[in-house]
């Protein structure tokens, strides 16, 4: 009599193995790798900006072919989390980018906007001879952007979305910016990650809260404000202040404001400021950013298309809360040279945030010598860039090769910021089941510290500050 011959076992995937290659131990450069058995998966892949050995990490390669990356699921369209995807095309990457609908077209005016920068900063090495190369290398350009761009497969929210073979994907409101994300993925061995993104506000004037944390094996939390609170009420007095005092004394407020919702959420207040005459009609305010004003275009299709992304109020309103009349926009490199000349005060919106580069660099050249001005820091100010230095107190600030002094008044109104802060993310958690381990990334060290312990006291979950290049199991 033959033996029996046993039927096969499936085999049983292993867990899948996730690295941090960025947004750890700083706010920027998020990159996060999942792999398995099957397949490697990365989760944002964004620019490392602010200290100079920051932003040399852009040109390392990723740790792993680019080739062999099957997919990229991007939670929004700040250049944090999205603007390395050029440099990973130009290594070799072909697979699908996941994102929301307003994410993929944000995205597109933040790359191209990136790739213009990155060529500037070329012809700037070129001119001053600080390169290794002859000539100066570009980070990646147009015709990489124009590439990415392809690639970008939109993901509708709160839709459970099967994207490769045993792995299953859903996107929900992140109430950071237009489009902002938080990911929940469910991998090949039924194990879940979830990955915050950037969470917006429940006070966001324009967008509504993110849908409550639902609960997951594994989270990825960002800590940028993990060790602090907002205060909205005294952060907008400070705002209206600050335009007050300078006007008064027939100065100019610059205000560098991101070019993607910051700028909206500044002209919704400037707005409101018009509306109760504190902001007379005689002062104009400029938008001067090309990048900014297609920015704006897109939140203005929302308000149009009723998202259910917006506020009921901002949708009642119309276009009309993110216009502060007369409300003029300088799309040209002449527009903006000839906001110099104009008579009077004035009140000027320009990007970058974080005064890393830009148009607002040329406004605050000019503009910072004189007492009478204002600048207003708007949003957070990561290390290593101009807006923290002047957050800092600094006396100077070097630009174009010149050190430019600073005489006008430098307020801080970081109130404005369209991230959560350390109570907001714990009330986000609160009520969902704890997480296997909650690790907290996108923050500056003592920010996600004091995070993890908020977390560790009062929720009881277990938090870790993950280190750089570190890879844990996802069980």
């Amino acid at each position: 009599m033959s033996e029996a011959v046993p039927s096969p076992v499936a085999a049983v995937p292993r867990p899948a193995l996730l690295s941090f290659l960025g947004g750890v131990g700083t706010v920027t450069g998020s990159k996060f790798l999942v792999e398995s058995d099957h397949a490697r998966r990365l989760l944002d892949c964004g620019l490392f900006q602010g200290f100079a050995n920051l932003r040399r990490r852009n040109w390392e390669p990723l740790g792993r072919a680019a080739a062999d990356v099957r997919a990229v699921v991007v939670t929004h369209a700040h250049l944090d989390h999205c603007g390395h995807l050029p440099r990973l095309v130009r290594q070799g990457f072909r697979g699908p980018i996941l994102a929301s609908a307003h994410t993929a077209r944000l995205a597109g005016i933040v790359l191209r906007d990136s790739a213009g920068l990155q060529l500037e900063a070329a012809r700037h090495a070129d001119e001053h001879g600080w390169s290794k190369h002859r000539p100066a290398k570009p980070l990646y350009d147009e015709t990489d952007v124009d590439k990415t761009l392809s690639f970008f497969d939109p993901v509708p929210l709160d839709e459970d979305v099967g994207i490769m073979a045993g792995i299953r994907l859903m996107l929900h409101r992140g109430g950071h910016i237009l489009g902002s994300s938080w990911v929940g993925l469910t991998l090949e061995d039924g194990h879940t990650l979830a990955v915050s993104g950037d969470l917006g506000r429940p006070g966001h004037p324009l967008l509504l809260p993110p849908e409550p944390f639902s609960g997951a094996d594994v989270l990825l939390l960002e800590s940028t404000y993990g060790d602090r609170r907002h205060d909205p009420e005294s952060g907008r007095s400070a705002f209206a202040s600050v335009i007050a005092r300078a006007l008064a004394r027939g100065g100019t407020v610059v205000i560098p404001a991101f070019a993607i919702d910051r700028t909206e959420v500044v002209l919704h207040e400037l707005t409101g400021l018009r509306e109760s005459g504190m902001l007379p009609r005689s002062v104009p305010v400029y938008v001067d950013s090309p990048m900014a004003l297609a920015a704006l275009d897109v939140y203005r299709d929302a308000v149009r298309e009723r998202s259910p992304e917006l506020r009921p109020e901002i949708l009642t309103r119309g276009e009309a809360a993110l216009s502060p009349a007369p409300f003029l926009a300088a799309r040209t490199v002449q527009e903006s040279i000839d906001i110099n000349s104009g008579p009077g005060p004035a009140v000027i919106v320009s990007s970058a945030g974080m005064a890393t580069g830009g148009r607002v660099l040329h406004h605050l050249r000019r503009l910072l010598p004189d007492p009478r001005n204002a600048v207003v820091v708007v949003g957070f100010a990561a290390a290593g860039t101009r807006a923290r230095d002047l957050v800092d107190g600094a006396r100077v600030l070097k630009m174009f090769g010149e050190y430019v002094p600073v005489r006008a008044e430098v307020t801080d109104v970081p109130h404005f910021s369209a991230h959560a802060d350390a109570g907001q993310v714990i009330d986000w958690l609160r009520g969902a089941p704890a997480p296997r381990t909650t690790y907290l990334v996108h923050g500056e060290p003592a920010a996600s510290e004091a995070l993890r312990d908020r977390i560790d006291h009062e929720l009881g979950w277990t938090a870790v500050v993950p280190r750089s290049g570190e890879a844990v199991l996802v069980r």
